[in-house]
């Protein structure tokens, strides 16, 4: 979400609310409702705390308009987590074995692959258009 507006719109929705129940829970005009969600006004100041109440969210994840991170955001750092590990595991293995004199060229070269593989998914997955 880009603005608050967008942000007050769409958490008053989650909860099943229309304008008007939320104005009633704010002591506004529904027309007041209205102009927030169309970026026309924003909420006075002294009001944002219990706006923030009524919608379940922090203060500062209303003013910020961004949402807590979901299921599929975690998934995801999780994903780019294994795949910067499993990088830098096969670097430092290669580095390792061949100090001990315990690999091969073809096993250091699969591993390295490895590694330039799961660099190159992350980077793909993180690259912004």
């Amino acid at each position: 979400m880009k603005n608050i507006g967008e942000k007050i719109a769409f958490l008053r929705k989650e909860k099943g609310m229309i304008q008007s129940q939320l104005a009633e829970k704010m002591n506004v005009t529904d027309k007041a409702v209205s102009k927030w969600e169309r970026n026309l006004s924003c909420p006075d100041i002294n009001t944002i705390s219990k706006l923030a109440d009524i919608l379940e969210v922090s203060v500062e994840e209303l003013l910020q308009a961004k949402r807590k991170e979901n299921a599929n955001t975690k998934i995801k750092d999780i994903a780019d987590l294994i795949l910067k590990a499993v990088a830098i595991a096969m670097g430092i293995g290669v580095v390792v074995l061949n100090i001990m004199n315990q690999i091969d060229t073809k096993s250091s070269f699969i591993m390295i692959g490895i590694a330039i593989i799961c660099i190159s998914l992350f980077l793909l997955e993180n690259k912004e258009d």
